[in-house]
C-alpha cells in the first residue's frame, strides 16, 4: 500500500470525495481540546504553534500561498520560514517583537479540533497567561534547551497546576541548537522533575522538539532516535478532555437572567455548570435556600427531558420561588455551601499593589459582590516555594489571603468546581481586573457569627436626641485646616444642643490605630477602622465629625457606602499644596522634603481630590470661622 494512503489528509480528502455527509458527520462529532502554550520569553511558543498549523496542513490555502510567495521573494527555503508569522495577529507584536496578549487559534486534524492559546512569556504579562490557562484542558510548557528551567518556567508551571490543569507536556524546544543532545534533554527533565514534585505535579510528558525544524512536532524525528515517546500532535490528539468531572458532579446552574416574555411564563436561564437535571427534580435556590421542583426545561430546540453540563437552558419551577441573576440553582439534596468569609489563593495582576481593607468588586459565577481582602497570610516564592511574610501583594505575586464579602454567596472550592470556586477582583474606581482568585474553603467564623437583633435601634437613639444622625467627613491635605474647622463646627453644634463626636486623625492614632503607619496599605486600614467606628456612632444617633487626610477616593467611597443613604457629607477643605506647606504648623512638610518622613501625602504619596463632594470650602478665600459657619448651615439644612 502506498504510504500516502495512510496520510490523514489523504484519507480526509478521499472521504470528502466519496461521502461528504459522512465527512461532515465525522467533523461535527470530533472532540475539542483547548490547550495553552506557556513558558519564558523567547522559548518559541509562537513558532511551535505556527509549525503545528503549517505541518498539519490545516492552514487556509490563501495564507499558505501568501507565505510561500513571501518566502520566495526573499530567497528562503520552506524549512526556514518564520512560522511565528502564522499566529502573529497583533500589530504591537510585530513592532515590538514580543507577545503582549493572548492569541487564540483554531485548527483541526482528522481526529480532533483544537483551540490553542499563545500566551505571553514576559513576567509583566503573567495575568494574560492566567486568562489563557483558566479554560485549558492541557498545558504545553516550553523550555529553551539552551537556557533550562527558568523562574518564569516555574511561575507558569505553578499557576498551571494551581488552576487545576493535570495534563502537562514539557516541550524542550530548540534541540537543534544543542546538537540534539540526549544528555541535555535528560538534565533538563531531572531539574524540572525536582520542581514538579515540590508543587505536587504528579506527572508530565517530556518531549524533545524543534519548533523551527519541525522535529517531533507532527512526526518523530530521525535526528533524535533515542526518543521513544509520541510526537506532540499525536499526544494532543489522544489527550483526555476535562469534561467528565463536571458531568458527574451534583447539579449546579448559576442564573444568568430571568426570562419573562409574558405574564404566563417565568423562567431562569443559564448554563448548566455541572451534573444533570430533569423535569420533576427537587432543586434548591441559593443563597436563600428556598426549595421547589423543576416544571420544565426549555431550550432553543424545544423542551428537553434532560439537560447536562455545558448546555444553555431555561428552567421553570413548579412553585413561585424568588430567584434572580447571581443565584445558583442546585440539587435539593446536594447543595453547595454559602458563606461570606473565605480562605483563597490570590494571583495579583495589577501594577498598583493590593491594599488590605480596600473594597473591590468580586465576580464569581454570574454574581458580583463587594469584597475586602485582609492582610495576606503569606506570599509564595515561586522559585523555592517558601511561604514569605507579606503585608500586600505586588504585580504577579501569588499569595494566600482571607477575604470577606458584603453578603453570603454560594460557592465551592476551586478544586471541586472551577466555575463556583474561581473569581476575579475588579477595582471599583477604574473597573480594571486586578486579581484572579481560587477559593479554598469558608472560614469557620463565617458560620459561627450571627447578627444579633436589638430592641433599641438607631431610629430610637436618634429620636431620643431629636436629631438626624450624620457623618461629616473632612478631607484635605495636611495643614489645610481640617481639624481647626471641624473643632469650630462641633463647638457651634454643641452650643445648639446637638449631640456630636469629633474623630480626629492624630487623636485616633494614639489609641485605636496606634499600630498603623503611613504606607498606602496602613492608610487604607486607618480609614476602614474609622469608618466602622463612625457607623457605630451614627447608630447611636450622633452627628459624627471626622478630620482625616483620607487621600484615596476608594476609601472615602467605602465609608460613604457604609452609611445610610443621605447621612454622609463629604467636605473638601481645598487648600493648595504650596499654601499648606507654607503653613507647616507641625513641621511635617519640612521633614518630608528632607527625606525624614516617608509616604507623606502631597510629597511622595498621592492625594486624590474629591470628584463630587457635598461641600467645598477654600481656606485661602475664607477664614476658618466662615468655613465653619457655612458647614453648620449645610448640616442643619440636611
Amino acid at each position: 500500500m502506498d504510504s500516502t494512503t495512510k496520510d490523514p489528509v489523504y484519507v480526509a480528502d478521499r472521504l470528502i470525495a466519496e461521502d461528504i455527509d459522512a465527512y461532515l458527520h465525522q467533523h461535527q462529532h470530533k472532540t475539542m481540546l483547548r490547550f495553552i502554550t506557556c513558558g519564558s520569553v523567547d522559548d518559541g511558543k509562537s513558532t511551535l504553534i505556527g509549525r503545528l498549523l503549517y505541518d498539519s496542513k490545516m492552514i487556509f490555502e490563501d495564507q499558505l500561498a501568501s507565505l510561500e510567495r513571501d518566502s520566495k521573494s526573499v530567497g528562503t527555503q520552506a524549512g526556514e520560514i518564520d512560522f511565528a508569522l502564522l499566529v502573529d495577529g497583533l500589530a504591537a507584536e510585530r513592532e515590538q517583537g514580543i507577545t503582549i496578549d493572548v492569541a487564540y487559534r483554531f485548527f483541526a486534524t482528522d481526529k480532533r479540533k483544537f483551540i490553542v492559546a499563545d500566551t505571553p512569556g514576559h513576567e509583566q504579562y503573567t495575568r494574560n497567561m492566567v486568562t489563557g490557562a483558566s479554560t485549558a484542558d492541557l498545558a504545553v510548557i516550553l523550555i529553551d534547551a539552551r537556557q533550562g528551567v527558568l523562574t518564569q518556567t516555574r511561575r507558569h508551571s505553578y499557576l498551571v497546576h494551581l488552576l487545576g490543569i493535570r495534563n502537562i507536556v514539557l516541550a524542550i524546544n530548540k534541540m537543534d541548537l544543542v546538537g540534539y543532545s540526549e544528555d541535555r534533554f535528560h538534565e533538563i527533565v531531572r531539574d524540572y522533575t525536582q520542581f514538579a514534585r515540590q508543587i505536587g505535579m504528579e506527572a508530565f510528558l517530556p518531549i524533545p522538539i524543534s519548533g523551527l525544524k519541525g522535529d517531533n512536532i507532527v512526526s518523530l524525528s530521525p535526528a533524535m532516535p533515542w526518543y521513544q515517546g509520541p510526537a506532540l500532535l499525536a499526544h494532543l490528539e489522544e489527550a483526555p478532555v476535562n469534561t467528565s468531572r463536571m458531568q458527574d458532579g451534583a447539579f449546579r446552574m448559576p442564573v444568568q437572567w430571568v426570562n419573562r416574555p409574558n405574564l404566563d411564563f417565568r423562567g431562569f436561564a443559564g448554563q448548566v455548570g455541572s451534573g444533570a437535571v430533569r423535569p420533576g427534580d427537587a432543586i434548591r435556590v441559593l443563597p436563600s435556600g428556598k426549595t421547589t421542583t423543576v416544571k420544565s426545561i426549555a431550550s432553543f430546540d424545544g423542551d428537553l427531558p434532560l439537560a447536562v453540563a455545558g448546555q444553555s437552558i431555561t428552567l421553570t419551577f413548579a412553585d413561585e420561588v424568588d430567584c434572580s441573576r447571581g443565584d445558583v440553582i442546585t440539587a435539593a439534596d446536594a447543595p453547595c455551601e454559602v458563606a461570606d468569609q473565605f480562605e483563597a489563593t490570590l494571583i495579583w495582576m495589577a501594577e498598583a499593589e493590593m491594599l488590605p481593607g480596600r473594597p473591590y468588586l468580586l465576580k464569581i459565577g454570574t454574581q458580583t459582590v463587594t469584597a475586602t481582602v485582609t492582610e495576606p497570610k503569606y506570599e509564595v516564592n515561586v522559585n523555592t516555594l517558601d511561604h514569605l511574610a507579606a503585608k500586600t501583594l505586588g504585580l504577579n505575586a501569588i499569595g494566600v489571603v482571607n477575604l470577606s464579602t458584603d453578603r453570603p454567596i454560594p460557592f465551592e472550592s476551586y478544586q471541586a468546581n472551577p466555575d463556583l470556586g474561581g473569581f476575579i477582583l475588579i477595582d471599583r474606581m477604574t473597573n480594571a481586573t486586578v486579581a484572579a482568585g481560587l477559593i479554598h474553603f469558608a472560614l469557620r467564623r463565617s458560620q459561627n457569627i450571627h447578627w444579633q437583633a436589638l430592641d433599641i435601634n438607631r431610629e430610637a437613639h436618634a429620636a431620643q436626641k431629636t436629631q438626624k444622625p450624620a457623618v461629616v467627613w473632612f478631607t484635605g491635605l495636611s495643614g489645610s485646616g481640617k481639624s481647626t474647622i471641624a473643632n469650630l463646627v462641633e463647638k457651634k453644634l454643641h452650643a445648639m444642643g446637638k449631640h456630636t463626636f469629633l474623630l480626629d486623625g492624630d487623636n485616633v492614632r494614639h489609641g485605636l490605630n496606634r499600630d498603623l503607619g503611613f504606607t498606602d496599605a496602613d492608610r487604607v486600614e486607618n480609614i476602614r477602622r474609622v469608618g466602622e467606628v463612625a457607623k457605630l456612632m451614627t447608630d447611636a444617633g450622633l452627628i459624627v465629625l471626622t478630620a482625616f487626610i483620607s487621600p484615596f477616593r476608594a476609601e472615602r467611597r467605602m465609608v460613604r457606602e457604609l452609611m445610610v443613604e443621605g447621612e454622609f457629607m463629604e467636605v473638601f477643605v481645598d487648600t493648595p499644596l504650596e499654601v499648606a506647606e507654607a503653613r507647616d504648623v507641625k513641621g511635617l512638610y519640612r521633614k518630608a522634603r528632607a527625606g525624614q518622613l516617608k509616604n507623606f501625602t502631597g510629597i511622595d504619596s498621592p492625594y486624590e481630590v474629591p470628584e463630587a463632594p457635598e461641600l467645598t470650602v477654600n481656606t485661602v478665600q475664607m477664614t476658618a470661622e466662615e468655613a465653619a459657619e457655612r458647614i453648620v448651615q449645610a448640616i442643619l439644612s440636611r
